[in-house]
C-alpha cells in the first residue's frame, strides 16, 4: 500500500523492501488477521462508525480472500511489507475505496498484537492436546508393563530396584507440569489488545468488549502502550516450550541408552528408527536424537526474544517484528516432537527380562540390607558402614550378595539372620509403599490418578 510512504519523496530501495518485509513468514497469520478484521468490521458497523452495507461488503470480501489463500490462488506480492498489508491491498482490489474504512480506529500495532495473541492461544491449545496424547502413551506403556522391575539409577549407576511403570510415570509428572505451565500462560495470552491503536488508544466510540466476545477473549488489555509493545506472552510460550523440550530431551536420552546393545532394555519400532548408509546391521534411534538436538533451537529462540526485548523503550518498535519466526519455529518444533514421541512410546517393545536381570546385578540391594539392620535395632549410619564393608568383601570375592552365606553375613553383623537371605528386588520394591514410592500398590494408584487426570483434561477440566 503506497499510503504508508506518503510522507516520503523517494521510494524504498529493493534491498530495504526485502530487509523490512515480514511477509515470507507472517503470512501464516492470515486466518488470525482476517478473523480480527471481520470482528473489527462488525464492531465498527454496530457502533455506527461505518455503514452496515459497507461492513457487509468488507466482510464478504475478507472471507473470499481467506478462500483464495487456502486454495493457493492468492498472490503474495513481495513489495507489500506484511500479511496485514497484503490482505488489505487485495481488499482494495476487490472492494474499491470502501476497503479504506476497515482500518478506522485501528493501527497495525494493535492489529499485529491481536494476530499474535490469537496465534499463541491456538498454539497453546494444540500443545496441550499433544501433551495429553504423550501422557496417554506413557500411562498405557506403564500399565501394560506394571510388573516389570528394572534398575533405578543415580549418576547413571544402578542404585535401587524400581518398577518400570514408576520410571515412566516420572515423565508423566514432568509433562503434567508442562501442561500446567502452558495452561497458566494461556491466562495471560487471553487478553484482547485491539483498540489500543498505535499506542494511545483511539478517538472513536468503539466497543472493545464486543470484539473480545467475537474473538473468544476473556479480557481486554488495560493499558494501550503496554498492549502494543507487550510480548511477554510469546516469551512465556517459549519458556514453557524450552522446559517441555528439555523433558523430551531427557526422555530421548533414556530411549537412546535403553535401545543400545549394552543396555538392550527396549526395541524401537522400525517406523521410529533409521539405518546406516554403510553398516547394514544398524538400527539407529534418530528420532530421539533429533529431539535431543532440537531442544537447542527452542532455547535459542527464547534467548533471542529476551535479548530483543531487554532494552526496548515504550511503546512499539520495529524490533518486535523479530517475535514471529522464533515463535513459529518453536511451535512447529515442539508440536512435531510431541506428536512423534507419542507414537514412538506407544510402539516401544519392552524387554522386561533384560531389565529384570539388570536389576539383579551390581549389589543393587545394598540399601535394603542397611534398612534391614536398622529394623533389627542398628543405627542407620552404622548400618550403612556395615553394608558398605559387606559389599566390598563380596566384590573382592567375586560374589553377588545372594551368593554369600549366612555365616559370611554374620562376620559383619550378628543382626543378620536367615531372613537376610530372603531380601530380593521384589521385596525391595514392595517395601517402598508410601505415596510417591515404587511399590506396586502405589504405582497402581499413580496410574489410576494419571488416567483420571487425562480423562478430566479431555473433558475440558483443568
Amino acid at each position: 500500500m503506497s499510503y504508508i510512504r506518503n510522507r516520503f519523496n523517494t521510494p524504498a530501495t529493493e534491498p530495504v523492501v526485502k530487509y523490512t518485509s515480514s511477509l515470507p513468514f507472517d503470512k501464516r497469520l492470515y486466518r488470525h488477521d482476517i478473523a480480527g478484521s471481520i470482528a473489527h468490521t462488525r464492531m465498527l458497523a454496530k457502533q455506527g462508525i461505518i455503514p452496515q452495507q459497507d461492513a457487509d461488503t468488507i466482510i464478504k470480501n475478507l472471507t473470499g480472500i481467506a478462500s483464495e489463500i487456502e486454495q493457493g490462488k492468492f498472490e503474495f506480492k513481495a513489495e507489500l511489507e506484511d500479511i496485514h498489508m497484503a490482505i488489505e491491498a487485495r481488499l482494495f482490489e476487490l472492494t474499491g475505496e470502501v476497503a479504506g474504512k476497515l482500518h478506522t480506529a485501528r493501527s497495525r500495532n494493535d492489529q499485529v498484537a491481536l494476530d499474535m495473541r490469537l496465534f499463541a492461544k491456538e498454539a497453546i491449545s494444540e500443545t496441550l492436546a499433544q501433551l495429553r496424547h504423550l501422557q496417554q502413551s506413557l500411562v498405557e506403556l506403564a500399565e501394560g508393563n506394571k510388573d516389570v522391575v528394572m534398575p533405578g539409577y543415580t549418576h547413571l549407576q544402578p542404585a535401587q530396584p524400581v518398577l518400570l511403570a514408576h520410571h515412566l510415570l516420572a515423565y508423566f509428572e514432568m509433562f503434567q507440569r508442562d501442561a500446567e505451565r502452558f495452561g497458566d500462560a494461556l491466562k495471560r495470552t487471553d487478553v484482547m489488545p485491539l483498540g489500543s491503536g498505535a499506542l494511545a488508544g483511539v478517538a472513536y466510540d468503539i466497543d472493545r468488549d464486543f470484539i473480545a466476545r467475537e474473538l473468544g477473549f476473556s479480557q481486554i488489555s488495560q493499558n494501550s502502550m503496554d498492549a502494543v509493545s507487550d510480548r511477554d506472552f510469546v516469551i512465556e510460550y517459549l519458556a514453557a516450550a524450552s522446559i517441555c523440550m528439555m523433558h523430551l530431551s531427557r526422555l530421548a536420552e533414556e530411549i537412546i541408552i535403553w535401545s543400545s546393545s549394552e543396555f538392550d532394555f527396549i526395541e524401537l519400532d522400525d517406523a521410529y528408527a533409521t539405518g546406516s548408509s554403510i553398516m547394514p546391521q544398524k538400527k539407529n534411534s534418530d528420532v530421539a536424537e533429533l529431539a535431543r538436538g532440537r531442544v537447542g533451537r527452542i532455547y535459542g529462540n527464547l534467548i533471542a526474544l529476551l535479548t530483543t526485548m531487554k532494552a526496548l523503550p515504550l511503546s512499539y518498535n520495529r524490533d518486535l517484528q523479530e517475535d514471529k519466526e522464533g515463535l513459529f519455529d518453536s511451535v512447529d518444533t515442539l508440536l512435531s516432537s510431541l506428536e512423534v514421541f507419542s507414537g514412538m512410546i506407544s510402539s516401544l517393545k519392552i524387554k522386561g527380562g533384560n531389565m529384570e536381570r539388570a536389576a539383579s546385578r551390581d549389589y543393587i540391594l545394598a540399601t535394603d540390607l542397611a534398612d534391614y539392620l536398622v529394623s533389627r535395632g542398628e543405627i542407620f549410619r552404622s548400618a550403612h558402614g556395615i553394608t558398605a564393608r559387606l559389599v566390598s568383601y563380596a566384590a573382592e570375592k567375586g560374589k553377588a550378595l545372594n551368593q554369600l552365606s549366612l555365616s559370611e553375613y554374620k562376620r559383619f553383623s550378628p543382626l543378620f539372620n536367615e531372613n537376610t537371605l530372603t531380601i530380593s528386588k521384589s521385596s525391595s520394591v514392595a517395601a517402598r509403599n508410601i505415596t510417591g514410592g515404587t511399590a506396586p500398590q502405589q504405582v497402581k494408584k499413580a496410574i489410576d490418578r494419571a488416567k483420571k487426570m487425562i480423562g478430566e483434561s479431555n473433558k475440558g477440566v483443568s
